[in-house]
């Protein structure tokens, strides 16, 4: 075979070597281990919480019993996280919904969330007995601290604001009531 036809049937075979490959999706299951492993930071968090919290609105303090029910999905890929909020007379007074994710490529936390008519993705920290989220606002940061203990969850809002001291505007403090198979259990079955 002459040189000139070799290295154009190679540089076919590469080509066509390198198309093929790239039709074929990498195997997901080293990320999706990696991002359950991620997650057991925030296995605490797991079952349903009940107690009372309170914020400061416009119209003043405003408080409800506060529940939340807390569970993985996909395989453990992700955390998500719903908030109620019940008014004294039952009805909801605050819905939030939370979904909480590692990313193997930077190895970071974030929570997608959904709140009031809002949706945002923000930094989420595991700490050594809880977590901490934060907001940017602008000049200021919203920060959320929660510290669970004992089957106890107490987070507290704080807004931040560069040389003035902290604002809290937030607390909740819940008891673990029970564990919860939500939100993986009741999967469509096949048939």
């Amino acid at each position: 075979m002459n040189r000139a036809l070799f290295v154009a049937a190679t540089a076919v075979l590469a080509v066509s070597a390198g198309a093929a490959g790239a039709e074929t999706p990498p195997d997901p299951g080293p990320r999706i281990a990696a991002q359950a492993e991620a997650m057991k930071a925030f296995a605490l968090m797991d079952g349903v919480w009940r107690g009372q919290a309170w914020t400061i609105t416009p119209g003043g303090r405003h408080e409800v019993t506060q529940t939340e029910r807390i569970g993985p999905l996909l395989g453990g890929s992700v955390k998500v996280v719903e908030g109620r909020g019940y008014n004294a007379d039952g009805s909801t007074g605050f819905n939030a919904l939370g979904i909480i994710a590692y990313e193997p490529d930077t190895g970071a936390y974030s929570m997608r969330s959904y709140a009031m008519g809002r949706a945002g993705d923000f930094k989420i920290t595991p700490t050594s007995d809880g977590y901490v989220w934060e907001i940017p606002a602008g000049p200021a940061t919203i920060r959320y601290t929660a510290v669970i203990k004992d089957g106890a969850l107490r987070e507290v809002g704080e807004r931040i604001v560069a040389g003035q001291a902290p604002f809290q505007f937030f607390e909740m403090n819940l008891k673990r009531v029970a564990d919860s198979a939500w939100p993986a259990a009741g999967a469509i079955p096949p048939k």
